[in-house]
């Protein structure tokens, strides 16, 4: 799967989980600082990342992405 894709479904869950416009939403911008992510929201986010990408998240080490552009090198590990 190409970064790009993955950085766009990325974004997709992120809009979805918090309400925002995916357009919006950039690769440095941070979970809680810069897009208001409470902790109730990161555990919706890791859940929406499994689904969209079909992959088991580790809990803590999800929860210790902090920005749009980690989540996807995250997720591109994960993903073939």
């Amino acid at each position: 799967m190409e970064r790009q894709e993955i950085e766009d479904r990325v974004k997709k869950v992120v809009g979805a989980v918090l309400k925002i416009d995916p357009q919006t939403i950039s690769t440095e911008a941070n979970f809680v600082f810069d897009l208001g992510a409470e902790s109730v929201q990161s555990l919706q986010l890791v859940g929406g990342f499994e689904e969209e990408f079909d992959i088991e998240m580790e809990e803590d080490k999800a929860l210790a992405v902090q920005t749009v552009g980690d989540a996807v090198a995250f997720i591109a590990q994960h993903v073939g």
